[in-house]
């Protein structure tokens, strides 16, 4: 339901956003982080946002009590936390517990010159509800001219931010059922709508943050230093507390309200220390990037542009040359065919992720092979022995740009999208091509039964011997290196257990074979696509998978089909199989967003449980290649019956592996899951046509044209 909330936000007030400035005014104090994982003071919400697009990942520590967050700064106007907390056992007074939790803080309005700005929050909407609650709070900063600025914050809350029980509800002057508020604290994953802004009182809170001016040091300018006062309107009603020689607080009660410490925070680094409640210190660090302006890798540039070749090269040498050149690049060459003046270069490979970089190098590198009179050059990209593109390029335009005289927008008004077809290059032959690789391989489960955070570190080799003719054969081998993944507690579903086995996975198949499987390919029709793969299809399932797509060049949106046999794989992943088999499907249409570059996927059919339902994905790019979103998925399975977190839903975050320095097309990614279920689950396949091909684009490319000449 919050990725419900998000599509509605963002469909319906996007535009409206759009039209009142959201990007933070000159006028607004830089945001800093608080406890709970989001920007605040200390445990008090504010109505500051850090910059569009931030992600931040962090730790908030104190006695018996510790978070873990990820926070993403999804809109401009709207904030979003996922937090993983451990605490000490409430119930029997010691031991741990484990909680999950998803919020989200709305701008209402901007500062002003007088107006202070204002925000909206919903904490722990969809966790357990033991941090459940809603908050409405204001901030107007105050410049202190040589000593810096100071920002005030004001405001009062509901839930556990109303435990303070500093005023009647003033929600329940406009409906008497307002004053009462529902409390279910079980399994989570439903959004409590009854129990928002409910309550017979609500709390009021505050605080200020003062920002220190910059000091000239001898070692330096000295800036980012912060001091926090606050008064919290949460009073610890469901924390639990025990000291070796003091027990107090049954049922939970701060010593004090007010906290204060200090933080210093640079363009990565967010760390404070503080005093709160009056009897504990708590640590606080995060880390933040900005996902478009990632940290700068030394890139190689393109090639010059060479001069156009005079007299024209013959057959044998024109191929030769551009072979070497496009190696050079990284690319494999496919092959080249010249009609009057147009020339068409087939590639695959390199190490580029884009479809304008892999045109813009092509094209530069090709140049001093191609005859004088060739004016058009399209370029065919090919992935995994598929085409997926083909851009047809002025050469003039991209003389222009080397000489100073054009620019990437240039090249990109005189470029032309064309349907993605297959069409043999005559006389060039297509032998096999191996391409290998060497990774990392994690896993983490946050939602154990047995309360524990699990964890999985190994190493993974993976090959794919392209056949030609869209067929070929791939398969990986991993070994588990160290971790607690096999130590979980036993699956506890009343399902299939297509996924909560894991620990008996990860106990059993130390060394593994995840994949093992044939494959092909193909390009049908104009901007038609197909994939047939069979074998071991993912670390769990093995069999037959299928799958359809029409991904048209030059429209938001793509629709596909998948269908599947498959069997469960023994605990050891080799090659015996259990006797759980399945029919499993999808229909599929995948829509680029008119806002913020973001992108939705909606899915309908039966997963791996044998449930019927549908995944609803919302996610948002950038120009670095990161990508953060999230899914929920709901099924004919029973919330009671699913068990814990009531259904699927996770976020994750997909970065490029250019980031960390080598040149290659590859892709990290990290799946945060609240707990897994067997409920919702999809079949996992290498090579999903949408993945493919997505980059083939008209979307894709506009986004990425300054690549024609990177």
């Amino acid at each position: 339901m919050p990725l419900v909330l998000l599509l509605v936000l963002v469909l319906f007030g996007a535009p409206a956003a759009a039209q009142h400035n959201l990007p933070p005014s000159n006028n607004e104090i830089p945001a800093s982080g608080g406890d709970f994982g989001g920007v605040g003071l200390i445990e008090t919400r504010n109505a500051r946002f850090r910059p569009d697009g931030t992600l931040e990942a962090g730790a908030a520590l104190r006695n018996q009590r510790q978070f873990y967050f990820v926070n993403f700064q999804a809109l401009p106007f709207l904030e979003t936390t996922f937090r993983f907390g451990e605490r000490l056992n409430g119930t029997t007074g010691h031991g741990t517990t484990t909680d999950r939790g998803f919020d989200m803080k709305f701008r209402l309005w901007q500062e002003g010159e007088w107006m202070p700005a204002l925000a909206l929050g919903l904490q722990d909407l969809a966790g357990t509800g033991i941090y459940g609650g809603e908050y409405l709070v204001a901030s107007k900063r105050f410049g202190l001219r040589e000593f810096g600025s100071l920002d005030v914050t004001a405001g009062m809350g509901w839930g556990r931010f109303g435990t303070g029980n500093d005023m009647p509800n003033p929600v329940g002057w406009t409906n008497p059922s307002f004053t009462t508020r529902p409390r279910s604290v079980g399994q989570g994953g439903v959004p409590s709508w009854n129990s928002w802004f409910h309550g017979e009182t609500v709390g009021v809170m505050g605080g200020l943050e003062w920002v220190a001016p910059p000091i000239e040091t001898p070692w330096g300018r000295f800036e980012g230093l912060r001091g926090k006062l606050e008064y919290s309107a949460d009073r610890l009603r469901d924390e639990r507390y025990k000291y070796p020689s003091i027990t107090y607080g049954l049922k939970g009660k701060a010593q004090s309200r007010v906290n204060a410490g200090l933080q210093w925070q640079n363009h990565w680094l967010d760390a404070g220390l503080f005093f709160v409640n009056g009897t504990d210190a708590l640590f606080r660090i995060s880390f933040r990037l900005n996902p478009d302006r990632p940290p700068e890798i030394y890139r190689r540039p393109p090639p010059p542009l060479l001069p156009r070749p005079s007299p024209p090269l013959p057959p044998a040498a024109r191929d030769a040359l551009l072979r070497e050149r496009l190696t050079e690049q990284g690319f494999d060459f496919l092959g080249v065919e010249i009609i009057g003046s147009s020339a068409r270069v087939a590639v695959s490979g390199g190490r580029f992720v884009t479809l304008a970089q892999v045109a813009g190098r092509v094209a530069r590198a090709a140049q001093p092979a191609l005859p004088p009179e060739v004016e058009r050059l399209t370029v065919e990209w090919h992935r995994v022995g598929v085409p997926i593109a083909r851009l047809e390029l002025l050469r003039e335009t991209i003389e222009g740009q080397a000489a100073g005289s054009g620019s990437a927008e240039e090249i990109l008004a005189g470029a032309t999208l064309l349907p993605a077809t297959t069409s043999a290059m005559p006389d060039t032959p297509w032998g096999p091509r191996l391409d290998w690789a060497l990774e990392p391989r994690t896993a983490l489960v946050l939602g154990d039964p047995s309360g524990k955070i699990l964890w999985q570190l190994g190493a993974g080799a993976g090959a794919r011997l392209e056949l030609g003719a869209g067929l070929a054969l791939a398969g990986s081998v991993a070994q588990t290196l160290s971790g607690n993944l096999d130590t979980g507690a036993p699956s506890n579903s009343q399902l299939p257990h297509v996924r909560t086995d894991y620990a008996l996975y990860a106990k059993q198949g130390k060394s593994s074979i995840p994949t093992l499987y044939a494959e092909g390919i193909w390009t049908v029709a104009p901007d038609w696509f197909a994939r047939v793969t069979g074998g071991i299809l993912e670390p769990m399932f093995a069999g037959v998978s299928a799958e359809a797509l029409w991904r048209p060049k030059d429209r938001p949106v793509a629709f596909g089909l998948d269908l599947a046999w498959v069997t469960q794989r023994d605990f050891q992943m080799t090659f015996p199989m259990r006797a759980y088999n399945i029919v499993t499907g999808h229909a599929s249409a995948y829509l680029d967003l008119p806002y913020f570059n973001m992108f939705a996927v909606l899915r309908a059919g039966r997963y791996l449980a044998g449930d019927w339902g549908g995944t609803i994905e919302i996610g948002r790019r950038f120009e670095s290649g990161i990508e953060v979103g999230g899914w929920a998925t709901f099924t004919n399975v029973p919330f009671s019956k699913f068990g814990e977190g009531s259904f699927d839903k996770g976020i994750y975050i997909r970065f490029p592996l250019q980031m960390l320095g080598p040149e290659t097309t590859r892709q990290a990614a990290t799946v945060i899951r609240p707990v897994q279920r067997d409920g919702g689950q999809r079949l996992m396949v290498d090579n999903p046509l949408w993945s493919v091909t997505r980059e083939g684009r008209w979307d894709a490319l506009s986004r990425s044209f300054t690549g024609l000449v990177q």
